[in-house]
Formats: C-alpha cells, sequence, structure tokens
C-alpha cells in the first residue's frame, strides 16, 4: 500500500472509506464539475463505490492513487492530489483539486509539489502528465509553478467533455 506524507502544514494520505463525505461534497462542487466533470456521485453510497471501485482498486494495483490532503492544524480534509491511471491519457496522470475556501492558500502547490516528488523518486513515475481543460487557467498556472509545460490539445472520447490540454514534466 501506499504511504502517508507528511508537509510543514498537510498530512497527505491515499483518499480510503474514511473520506465518503468528503469525496462527496468535493465531487459535487460547481469548480469540480465545471474543470474535472460529474462523476454522478449523488449519494453517499455512490462516493463509497466510487472510493472502492477506482481509487482503491488503482491504489492496490499501482500502489498509488487519490490521496486526501488534510490540513494538520484542525484535521480539516481540505482536498485531493493524485496519480491517475487514465483512459486516453498516454501516461500517468497527476491532479488536483480543492475545496473552493482552501484555494489560494498555496495548499495545492504544497500538496502536489510533495506528491509529484514521490511520482519521481519513489514510484519511478517515468512518464508523468497532467491534462487540463482550457478555461481552468488556475490549473494551468499551478502546472507551470509544479514544473509541467503544455505540449498539445488531445481529446478524451469517453470524457464528457471532450478537449483538454496536455501539459508534461520540463
Amino acid at each position: 500500500m501506499s504511504s502517508q506524507y507528511q508537509t510543514e502544514r498537510l498530512i497527505i494520505r491515499p483518499t480510503n472509506a474514511e473520506d465518503i463525505n468528503f469525496i462527496f461534497n468535493l465531487f459535487n462542487s460547481p469548480k469540480w464539475i465545471e474543470n474535472i466533470g460529474d462523476r454522478n456521485i449523488t449519494s453517499t453510497t455512490h462516493a463509497k463505490q466510487y472510493i472502492e471501485t477506482v481509487m482503491l482498486k488503482q491504489l492496490k494495483k499501482l500502489g498509488y492513487s487519490s490521496y486526501t490532503v488534510i490540513r494538520q492544524s484542525d484535521n480539516q480534509k481540505i482536498g485531493t492530489v493524485g496519480l491517475y491511471d487514465r483512459e486516453g491519457v498516454d501516461g500517468i496522470d497527476f491532479g488536483f483539486a480543492f475545496l473552493p475556501q482552501f484555494e489560494g492558500k498555496g495548499y495545492a502547490f504544497e500538496s502536489a509539489s510533495k506528491i509529484k516528488e514521490a511520482a519521481i523518486n519513489e514510484f519511478r513515475i517515468q512518464n508523468l502528465v497532467a491534462i487540463t481543460r482550457p478555461s481552468n487557467t488556475g490549473s494551468q498556472k499551478l502546472l507551470n509553478k509544479l514544473g509541467f509545460s503544455f505540449k498539445k490539445d488531445i481529446i478524451l472520447p469517453k470524457h464528457e467533455f471532450k478537449e483538454w490540454l496536455l501539459y508534461a514534466i520540463n
């Protein structure tokens, strides 16, 4: 199983069944739906199923997946960062999402930096990429800050949003 990570302000651990309510809220937040897409998580039961059949399944298979980001000062779950084996993407997709009230405080950069480091040094991922919507300028800026650069436009045919931007590590 994958490790737990820590930064100055955050605990980053694999997403699990303890995160059902948090995942339900995050996946139904307006920015998630706008920038990532509707995962049809309409109940906490659906959230539990998604954690088990997608996140934990990949964690067991590859040793990495989605990580819940927790603020140390109050144990508040604030976002996710992860490494995803995503259909239609050549490489392992590096992604992140935070509840709106925790954006703009450096948490995404702090947690994403730690998981990027693990992806390269611990998991030895050779082809680390990221996808984002053309309209998601916040993610594009963060990806640049993390050392990713835009490579090309891609199409994900089985996704509700067809057009994406592909970024890769410089």
